[in-house]
């Protein structure tokens, strides 16, 4: 029999601005978009690691992410 002894998954996520909104509006659903998706975890109780968060030159952001995979335990991944 095998039993998981630890998991994690790695994301890269991409949060684009909305075609057809005006560009200072989009930008700023973005970053409460990211936020929500933060908070998520947390209210989830999920373990995770942003390993990096980066504003790009269209003002969409892109987070790479270590978080746990489903309930499964994190081991060493996030240390």
């Amino acid at each position: 029999m095998k039993r998981i002894q630890s998991a994690c998954i790695c994301q890269t996520l991409h949060f684009q601005l909305k075609d057809g909104e005006e560009h200072d509006y989009a930008a700023k659903k973005v970053q409460q978009e990211v936020e929500h998706y933060k908070q998520s975890l947390e209210r989830g109780r999920t373990q995770y690691r942003i390993l990096e968060e980066t504003v790009q030159p269209d003002d969409s952001i892109v987070i790479k992410i270590i978080k746990q995979y489903n309930q499964s335990p994190v081991g060493e991944y996030l240390d």
